[in-house]
Parts: structure tokens; C-alpha cells; sequence
């Protein structure tokens, strides 16, 4: 049991070690699954597989925590479709009146030998192999009296077994193949050993032992939600935000504003297609325009973005008769369709900040996306609403 609790352990060490190439901020109700599966199950000692196999099927709920790490629950039932004969000492599959003779209820976990090994590129490959890891409860239906037959001796035995429980272990291979250009559906070959660790009487301690064991052999098909972002598999992040990025952004804008205020227009009619109106304070000129930045995929406006909409608010409720104009962008990467999502939702959530945190009119705003943005040289930095103050 420790050996095994160790392996385990080590096994999930070396998956976080490879976790950070996962997406920053994936939400919890991204990246799960639902499984059906169904196959054979059969004795892994002394007896032939489909001879002796019983049919069987299940059901699982995953997330998958990273590219490398999924863990989920499963359920699986085998189910009596043959007469068989055991000799006394096998109760791991025994004669049963029963249409159900076993349930599996437990806790796995999944490693994608794919992405462990050759990195993750962004994207679910066509074929894909997972080794899984399983354990949970193990429940035999066995109420009711049955004749078993020795094969050696022909004997025959009257047994009155009672249900069993007791824990099991798993170890299996997952062999995927990942469906269409959304990756949304997956077709899959299952393989596995489950030990029962402790069904026999005669067991003085929970251990792994082939004669208590068996093989599973089944298909399953995977339906993979949709994430926040449109996708059904997860992203990575092509770069993440360091404080050299912020310092090179801000950079960028102040030299915007310390430039004369012809520049600055020129500049403007590029960014948002159309002059933008100023206010005049004397003999300067200041710029309308704030950007709210998001991160890819995103369309959540961000905590360290909150003090540009905020300067927004401040400026319009000192000025009641100025209105804004949001306008979303997205980056290069993903389809039309969903960049054209973001940056409408991008644009919306802007809107909906103003609207429901600062209480501006609804009617003094206007918020539409404009799809894949070019203002900036940085792609990245294009994942952006402009919001241009107007002033009459």
C-alpha cells in the first residue's frame, strides 16, 4: 500500500512539474468531459477471456486539470450474460442470479503520455495514449444460494454467498482518437486491470494479486464540453504578462501623450477609424481614448484593469453630457467566429462595468466588437476595448 500511495505520488509530482505550459485563469467550469463506455470483463487467471467474459458498461466525469493531468469519477456495472462454473475458492466473479453482478465506484486519474513526454502544442493530437490510474469501492452482488462444479473433480458445491464489499485498484491505457476540427468528440479504447484488494476471507491484508484480479476491455465515446473561451479542448497562453510587457506598454502610451497633438490625432483616426473629439483646457490638448486590455481568450475584464475603467466612470460623471464609444478587439489567433465573439464580449463587458458598477446611463454608451485588432505591434496587446469619450 505505501509503494503504491508513493507511486502515486511521484507520478502526480513530475504532472505538476509539467503543468506550466496549462493556460493562466482557466475557470473552473472549463475542460470537463462526460464518458460512455461499455465492453467485456473477465477473469485475469486460469481462464480464457471471451469464453468467460461478461458484458459490462459505464460511465465517467473528468476534468482535465492541465494537458498532462485529468482526474475524474467513474462508475462501471458487469452485468450476468453467461452461466459460468468457478471452483469454491474464486468469488472474484461468481455464479449469480443476479443481472448485475458487480459495480465499480470510484476516483481515477488520467496522464496524457502525449503531452508529458512531447509537449503540449496547443491543441488535442489526432491519436493520443493516457495511461490511467483508479481506486475506489468494490461491490459484488453475490445474495442467494448456487451450485459451483469443481473442473478438476466435477464436485459440486451449494454455496449461499451474501453481497461483498470492498476497495479496488486500477491500472489502464487509454488509446484516443480526437474527432473533427473542434476536437469535441473522442473515441476510445480502454484496457484495464482491476484488482480487488481485499474480497477474500483468506486475504490477511489488502494486496495486489492476480487471482482476484481481472481484465476490462471496453470502447467509450466523449463528448467534451465547450469552454468560456468557444473551445473544446484547452489553450495555452502564447505568452504570459510579465512586468516587463506592462513597463513596455506604458512606455508606449506616454510617449503617445508627449507627442503634439496632431501626431496624437493621426495616431487616434488609425486606432478607432474616425476623429476623435478632445477637450480643451487652456492651450492643451488631452487625449480621450483608455484601453482595457484582456488576456487571450478572455473576456472578463481583469483586476489589474479596473483603474482604466474606472478613470472612464470618473471622467463622465464629472462630465454628464459626454458619452463613450467601447469598441472590442481581439487577436490574430483562433477562428473569424470566435474572435468576432470576444471582441463583442470584450466591448459588452466594458459597457457592463460602467453600467452596473459606476451606475452611468446605459444611453450614454455605445459597445460593439470590432474583431482582430492591428493598432499595436504586439499581437497580444491588441486583445483590447477602446473606449473613446465624446464630448459635445
Amino acid at each position: 500500500m505505501k509503494k503504491l500511495l508513493l507511486t502515486l505520488a511521484l507520478v502526480m509530482g513530475f504532472v505538476a512539474a509539467q503543468a506550466q505550459v496549462t493556460v493562466a485563469g482557466s475557470k473552473w467550469s472549463d475542460n470537463w468531459s462526460l464518458t460512455l463506455k461499455g465492453g467485456a470483463v473477465s477473469p485475469l487467471q486460469h481462464y480464457s477471456f471471451w469464453p468467460n467474459a461478461r458484458g459490462m458498461f459505464g460511465v465517467e466525469l473528468r476534468k482535465q486539470v492541465t494537458p498532462v493531468m485529468g482526474l475524474g469519477v467513474e462508475g462501471e456495472w458487469s452485468v450476468n450474460t453467461s452461466s459460468w462454473q468457478r471452483p469454491p475458492a474464486y468469488i472474484g466473479f461468481p455464479h449469480s442470479a443476479n443481472i448485475l453482478d458487480h459495480q465499480l465506484v470510484g476516483g481515477f486519474m488520467a496522464v496524457n503520455l502525449n503531452n508529458l513526454f512531447g509537449g503540449y502544442k496547443g491543441k488535442p493530437a489526432a491519436l493520443e495514449l493516457e495511461a490511467v490510474f483508479g481506486l475506489g469501492w468494490w461491490h459484488a452482488y453475490k445474495t442467494g444460494t448456487y451450485t459451483l462444479i469443481d473442473p478438476e473433480t466435477d464436485d459440486a458445491y451449494q454455496v449461499k454467498a451474501l453481497d461483498q464489499n470492498s476497495w479496488y485498484t486500477k491500472a489502464g491505457l487509454n488509446i484516443n482518437w480526437n474527432l473533427g476540427e473542434k476536437k469535441a468528440w473522442t473515441l476510445s479504447l480502454k484496457p484495464a486491470v482491476v484488482w480487488c484488494m481485499g474480497a477474500e476471507a483468506e486475504q490477511s491484508t489488502n494486496c495486489f494479486n492476480a487471482n482476484y484480479a481481472a481484465v476490462e476491455m471496453q470502447a467509450g465515446v466523449t463528448y467534451h464540453f465547450a469552454n468560456s473561451n468557444g473551445e473544446h479542448y484547452m489553450t495555452l497562453c502564447d505568452k504570459q504578462y510579465t512586468q516587463a510587457d506592462i513597463d513596455a506598454l506604458n512606455a508606449q502610451i506616454n510617449e503617445l501623450r508627449n507627442r503634439k497633438p496632431e501626431v496624437v490625432e493621426k495616431i487616434v483616426e488609425k486606432i478607432v477609424e474616425k476623429p476623435v473629439e478632445k477637450v480643451v483646457k487652456g492651450q492643451d490638448t488631452e487625449s480621450l481614448l483608455t484601453n482595457v486590455f484582456f488576456r487571450q481568450g478572455k473576456s472578463v475584464v481583469a483586476a489589474d484593469q479596473l483603474p482604466n475603467v474606472e478613470r472612464v466612470a470618473i471622467y463622465m460623471k464629472n462630465h454628464p453630457d459626454s458619452k463613450v464609444d467601447i469598441k472590442g478587439y481581439a487577436s490574430p489567433e483562433g477562428s473569424k467566429e470566435i474572435n468576432e465573439r470576444l471582441a463583442r464580449e470584450r466591448a459588452n463587458a466594458v459597457k457592463n462595468l460602467l453600467v452596473n458598477k459606476y451606475k452611468i446611463a446605459a444611453n450614454r454608451i455605445s459597445a460593439e466588437g470590432q474583431g482582430v485588432g492591428n493598432m499595436f505591434s504586439e499581437p497580444e496587446w491588441n486583445r483590447v476595448s477602446v473606449c473613446d469619450i465624446i464630448v459635445k
